[in-house]
């Protein structure tokens, strides 16, 4: 397959990228504003948080306009936050991997080499494409969001929520005949989706929220709708150790102590992610670990 599909398809997502900026900086407390005035995430063009001043086109070209500025603002030469690009990059490579997968997917099913424009008129390939792609960039947002502010933002989750549960649904209503599906293939799924729920909503009860917060349940019903049954489990072990690791390692290194607190949303999500890609490969690891 060209290279220049992939090419495409990491400017489309780094421009997307570039548009989670906007939200993740306008968004707060589930309003789209900023803390001294209001400002839609659609209208209003984009400026320095520091001058004010507000950015032509050219200022505006997801990652190479942060190097060509060598991340400083072309007017009071301010230095620019790196997650303008890091977001960007992050998007644009989720893309393309998410494509990559399914089109690696799409080969394996139908047992020959498909071309993009045959995909494209494969309705259950577009519906999973585009709905994956929304939610990757909703995880995003959301990882950076609750890196920034210790919220998970339900303005984002939930409709990720329902991308990722109709996926689901027509994943059972588009599957050709003879291709395993069916209440039997869902149900996995949305299982999955309680019962991680209801496991942090334990933690929750026990510990009386000083342990995980309501946006951390919501993010592991997510979870289980998108990995299902066993990958859930391998995400769950994952978050935890990344948790643990780097929560240890702010204690004797961050200034930290055991009272501070470190949102777990972000780990969640880097685990998703990685078994999202990696599933298989990281329950064949935990499995052979535990003697499954």
């Amino acid at each position: 397959m060209s290279y220049l599909y992939y090419v495409l398809i990491f400017l489309f997502g780094s421009v997307i990228g570039s548009f989670l900026n906007v939200i993740i900086l306008r968004l707060r407390s589930g309003q789209v504003c900023r803390p001294e005035k209001k400002e839609s995430i659609i209208h209003g063009r984009s400026h320095c948080l520091k001058c004010g001043k507000t950015l032509a086109w050219y200022d505006l070209v997801p990652v190479v306009s942060f190097l060509w500025l060598s991340g400083k603002c072309r007017s009071c030469k301010e230095k620019i936050s790196w997650q303008y690009p890091l977001v960007e990059i992050a998007a644009g490579l989720s893309f393309v991997l998410i494509f990559y997968s399914n089109y690696e997917l799409r080969i394996t099913n139908y047992g020959y080499e498909l071309s993009v424009f045959s995909m494209i008129h494969d309705s259950l390939f577009m519906i999973q494409l585009l709905s994956h792609w929304f939610i990757i960039s909703c995880l995003i947002a959301i990882f950076v969001y609750d890196l920034r502010h210790y919220i998970i933002p339900d303005i984002i989750l939930f409709p990720a929520i329902v991308v990722s549960f109709l996926w689901r649904v027509f994943e059972v209503l588009l599957a050709p005949s003879g291709v395993e599906g069916g209440l039997g293939h869902f149900f996995p799924y949305l299982l999955s989706a309680l019962g991680a729920s209801a496991f942090f909503l334990a933690i929750i009860l026990i510990t009386r929220g000083k342990g995980m917060g309501l946006g951390d349940a919501k993010l592991t019903f997510l979870m289980g709708l998108l990995l299902g049954w066993p990958n859930i489990l391998a995400a769950l072990f994952l978050a935890f150790f990344i948790g643990a690791t780097v929560g240890v390692g702010l204690i004797f290194w961050g200034g930290k102590n055991m009272k501070s607190q470190i949102p777990f949303g972000p780990f969640l999500i880097a685990a998703t992610t990685f078994v999202l890609f990696f599933g298989e490969k990281v329950w064949g690891c935990y499995s052979g670990l535990l003697g499954f």
